[in-house]
């Protein structure tokens, strides 16, 4: 068997065009299909340690789903993963206001970001793996932001059960850039996920005020619901006393990668099922990742038939960090003319070798 790709219809949009599926197959079976709307990824099919296949992405049915209030599920994510405050940013001494779509700040690129918009997509696929080429040109004024910027996302499903996203953008003006994919798991493909035992390779997180924006400083995980450092699972400590886990309603916060180097494509975090086995690895080149335990999800919120209740999934968004580009001391996010935005992050799916270990 070698890999492949195919395509269905998605559905349309509000203004008629059609979106369309693509089927990205590799030679053991694992699945991936995602939409050239949004770059979406709708669904993750990955063996259990008995090699039995179960869907672990959240995600819905079709495109007019993902055009309503889709929680951001499977998308790509941009201008500017996460959030700025209150929409607001100074870059070259001119100040900029950016779509105001969570509460008083700026989420994930707007209200008709990256995740809601029509990609121009290519297929490919060769003996080893299959590739989904997204290229999409965000205009001058997008959302608020300065400079039209050329976007491209690559998504790549190889031999070894890994999805890679690579992407690259340009621009003919400054302009901040944060590119990330906000995909939901649950390796158990039904129930909560607060069993999944999570690991986070960081020393320090950034805490936030009540508007989960950053107050700008580093604080240690040493001793607190935050730390990740040595695996245990989400559910342990996610109701404990803490104000930062109140503003969330559980965790909704940026990891600080311990020795993070600009360039270097690390592990953000690895998540283990315990009864099926499946294991994510989640690399990429930020210096952070945020980790949400689905907190808002509902009972409301229902796609492929199952229903994504309260902690039934999670996300974690490798990234620049949140409101960079109003807080100096993270690390800068402008993208300048003559520069490029290259950026790759990974899904590593695995499983363990038996129950318990």
């Amino acid at each position: 068997m070698q890999a492949s790709i195919s395509s269905s219809p998605f559905g349309q949009l509000p203004d008629g065009r059609a979106a369309t599926l693509y089927t990205l197959t590799n030679q053991h079976g694992m699945q991936v299909c995602i939409s050239d709307l949004g770059g979406v990824i709708t669904s993750i099919l990955v063996p259990d340690r008995c090699g039995l296949l179960a869907d672990v992405c959240l995600g819905f049915d079709d495109a007019a789903a993902y055009m309503g209030e889709s929680h951001y599920f499977g998308a790509l994510i941009g201008r500017y993963g996460n959030r700025i405050a209150n929409g607001q940013f100074e870059l070259d001494g001119k100040r900029y206001q950016l779509d105001i779509n969570n509460g008083i700040n700026h989420l994930h690129g707007g209200y008709d970001g990256f995740h809601r918009r029509l990609w121009q997509a290519e297929p490919a696929s060769t003996d080893d793996a299959a590739t989904l080429t997204l290229r999409y040109r965000s205009p001058d004024g997008e959302q608020g932001y300065p400079g039209n910027l050329d976007v491209t996302a690559r998504y790549e499903l190889g031999s070894d059960n890994t999805l890679r996203i690579d992407f690259h953008a340009v621009t003919d003006q400054a302009t901040p850039v944060n590119l990330t994919n906000h995909a939901y798991f649950n390796l158990a493909g039904q129930g909560d996920i607060l069993a999944h035992e999570l690991t986070i390779p960081a020393d320090a997180y950034t805490p936030v005020d009540a508007g989960l924006i950053p107050t700008g400083e580093l604080r240690a995980v040493q001793g607190t619901p935050f730390d990740f450092r040595t695996p245990h699972a989400i559910g342990a400590r996610i109701g404990a006393t803490d104000p930062q886990l109140a503003y969330g309603s559980g965790y909704d916060h940026n990891f600080a990668l311990s020795g993070w180097q600009e360039g270097a494509l690390a592990l953000a975090a690895r998540v283990r099922e315990p009864v099926s086995g499946r294991v994510l690895e989640v690399w990429g080149q930020g210096p952070g990742v945020q980790f949400y335990s689905g907190n808002f999800l509902s009972e409301a919120v229902q796609g492929k038939g199952r229903v994504y209740d309260f902690r039934t999934g999670f996300c974690l968004e490798p990234q620049y960090f949140p409101d960079a580009p109003n807080q100096p001391q993270f690390a800068a996010t402008i993208l300048r003319p003559g520069a490029e935005y290259r950026r790759r992050m990974e899904y590593r799916f695995s499983t363990d070798n038996a129950a318990g270990q």
